[in-house]
């Protein structure tokens, strides 16, 4: 039950990092590739789909880990055991305030406030099994909380190394060769919109030129022609 709800906690967490992964990323390689418009679409891409990739990838590999935790109960961790006799030594104590005592809420070690208006009911005996169940709960959920974050921390290690160091790369070129043999690298020759419009504007420039080229040499012929004429 405890596992269920916080399911959302290490899912949402995987999702921000990856998000967080995305713009770091994108932020280097669109700073090393600004002058290549080209190749920034197309390192851009293949970048969003590769962490797109990769996030789900984690999202499955975390949600199955979660259901292995909701499974079963196991550990071979030492502290388990250690934790679980700390607080055993209050078991005595506990049980002495709840049935002696008037008190309705009682401070627990390693759980705080307990109200135990409610327990006075049982014999010392169920009393007794209650809070070492409690307790054991109480030891194991540590032992699952360390295990998901040291798990989690490894995974996205070894999931950024390999996007940075090999991923990556082999995800650009592909994307710059394409599934046609190629089609990228053609892609990356065809002309960037402000170059284009550059083009076009020195283009109507040049049209511009040459026709009042022309004008000017039919006035100065119209000249030549005129002064002959009076001549």
């Amino acid at each position: 039950g405890k596992v269920k709800g916080i399911l959302s906690i290490p899912i949402g967490f995987v999702e921000q990092v990856w998000s967080y992964i995305e713009d770091v990323v994108l932020s280097v390689l669109m700073r090393n590739t600004e002058k290549y418009y080209q190749l920034q679409l197309s390192a851009r891409r293949a970048c969003e789909n590769l962490i797109q990739r990769m996030k789900e990838r984690s999202i499955h590999w975390m949600t199955e880990i979660l259901e292995m935790e909701k499974l079963t109960d196991y550990t071979c961790n030492p502290e388990y055991v250690s934790e679980w006799h700390r607080l055993m030594t209050e078991q005595e104590t506990f049980i002495q305030k709840v049935l002696r005592d008037a008190e309705i809420n009682i401070n627990v070690k390693g759980i705080g406030m307990v109200e135990v208006g409610g327990l006075r009911k049982y014999p010392h005996v169920l009393l007794s099994q209650a809070f070492d169940l409690k307790m054991r709960m109480t030891a194991y959920w540590n032992v699952v909380l360390r295990r998901l974050i040291d798990i989690m921390a490894l995974h996205l290690q070894l999931s950024v190394s390999n996007l940075v160091n090999k991923d990556l790369e082999m995800e650009i070129m592909n994307e710059l060769l394409g599934p046609n043999h190629g089609a990228g690298i053609e892609r990356m020759l065809e002309e960037p919109p402000s170059i284009a419009v550059k083009r076009q504007k020195l283009i109507k420039s040049i049209k511009k030129l040459k026709e009042s080229k022309e004008v000017v040499c039919k006035i100065m012929d119209d000249r030549f022609t005129y002064a002959d004429y009076l001549v």
